[in-house]
């Protein structure tokens, strides 16, 4: 699967890497959480990198920060990973261009839960 990679203090890269959990785990150095940047597109990132202090990467727009290296790929209406097109590649290649620095406060307090209240009685309540 073509993807773009972004690391903290560089310019993000086209690579390819396997569609399966294995690489996508290796690609981002830890357990995967997935985020939606946009319709079809994906952030697959370290769903404890700030837990684990890694260094703070880029800015998303809900105003989270990414901590420790991201990839960006694309989805299909059934859900699944797939190739970022050439006009994908070229959009976040330009939106992610720059890096980003971060100290480790900024990335410290991007630290978010949400806790939801179900109506139900089998739901349970954080």
């Amino acid at each position: 699967m073509r993807v773009l990679m972004v690391e903290p203090g560089k310019e993000p890269f086209v690579t390819e890497i396997g569609n399966n959990l294995e690489s996508l785990q290796k690609a981002v150095d830890g357990h995967i959480e997935v985020l939606y940047l946009e319709e079809n597109v994906l952030i697959v990132c370290n769903e404890e990198g700030k837990c684990m202090g890694l260094e703070g990467n880029r800015r998303i727009d809900n105003g989270d920060i990414i901590a420790g290296a991201f990839l960006i790929c694309g989805s299909n209406d059934e859900g699944e990973m797939i190739s970022l097109t050439d006009e994908q590649i070229k959009k976040y290649t330009e939106r992610f261009k720059e890096p980003e620095y971060y100290t480790a406060e900024e990335v410290e307090d991007a630290i978010f839960i949400e806790v939801y209240a179900g109506d139900d009685e089998d739901e349970m309540e954080v």
